[in-house]
């Protein structure tokens, strides 16, 4: 394979631009367009789709998770035969749910960051889709939901993330002062992640047999912006435990249906052939997250 096209192909994808990747490659426009025409014309059918967002082919996402998987091993191996060379920092992209952001994740990464040079790439999505990110070859590591492994990938389980729903004091007075009813959730604004947060309908449908377009429900991409909301007491939410430990305990906020209780096996995908770095990363994912998580 010509890694010069492959190149084109993941800066493009990683800027969603011809123009900023050919700034980024220091090549042309034309330049960078001509390697896209000979990587499809070599492959013989298309690598991407042009659209906004850029989006890969199938054989696109193959393309990209192979060369990721070389500049990985790539990474690893350079300082090994070349230790006198300037270090250059290693690029590590991984995808994880905002959740995990906001409780135990950044923690299982502090050791590795600290002891190495290492630029980091992360890719928020909720965790059913953070496999998606793998499958494109954007990420080389993933917290999902999902337990089974994408092929040449091997997952780990890391243990349950307890949810609850939580509001303020104030706001539990003013819409579920009789309690959590389909008529007061009808009129009590919630928050979710965004318009595909299955875990937030879910449990609503569950618990409530309300659907989504039933109730009222605010859109916000940032769990610490659901506690910080929920305790200003403009909205509920479904929240870690782990996250609002403090604020229950305090009485800031209020379980509003204890022993419902909602919980998440979350899995660890990492490449089989993860080594250096990158394993160290892995290691230090799953024993933080074996410690924090129950």
């Amino acid at each position: 394979m010509d890694y010069k096209l492959l190149t084109a192909l993941a800066a493009i994808i990683e800027t969603q631009s011809f123009d900023l990747a050919a700034a980024q490659l220091f090549i042309s426009q034309s330049a960078i367009s001509q390697r896209i025409k000979l990587l499809e014309e070599n492959i013989g059918q298309p690598v991407l789709i042009r659209r906004q967002p850029i989006e890969l082919t199938t054989v696109g996402e193959q393309l990209l998770s192979h060369f990721k998987k070389v500049k990985q091993l790539e990474n690893e191996l350079l300082p090994e035969l070349m230790p006198d060379n300037a270090v250059k920092a290693m690029k590590v992209s991984l995808a994880v749910n905002a959740d995990s952001i906001a409780t135990w994740f950044l923690k299982a990464l502090t050791p590795v960051l600290q002891e190495n040079l290492i630029e980091l790439n992360l890719l928020i999505e909720p965790e059913d889709r953070t496999l998606d990110r793998l499958r494109s070859g954007e990420a080389i590591g993933a917290v999902s939901i999902i337990k089974n492994p994408l092929k040449g990938y091997r997952s780990f389980e890391l243990g349950s993330m307890n949810y609850c729903l939580v509001c303020s004091k104030g706001f539990k007075e003013k819409y579920f002062k009789h309690g959590v009813t389909q008529s007061s959730l009808k009129m009590a604004p919630a928050i979710s992640y965004d318009h595909k947060d299955a875990m937030h309908i879910r449990y609503i449908v569950d618990n409530f047999g309300l659907e989504a377009s039933e109730y009222y429900c605010h859109t916000v991409r940032s769990s610490e912006a659901f506690v910080i909301l929920a305790k200003q007491g403009v909205a509920y939410c479904l929240v870690p435990y782990l996250q609002i430990k403090n604020e229950l305990e305090t009485g800031e906020l209020v379980n509003l249906c204890p022993g419902k209780e909602l919980n998440r096996t979350l899995y660890w995908h990492s490449w089989v052939l993860v080594k250096g770095v990158n394993k160290k990363i892995s290691q230090q994912i799953i024993q933080t997250a074996k410690t924090l998580l129950d």
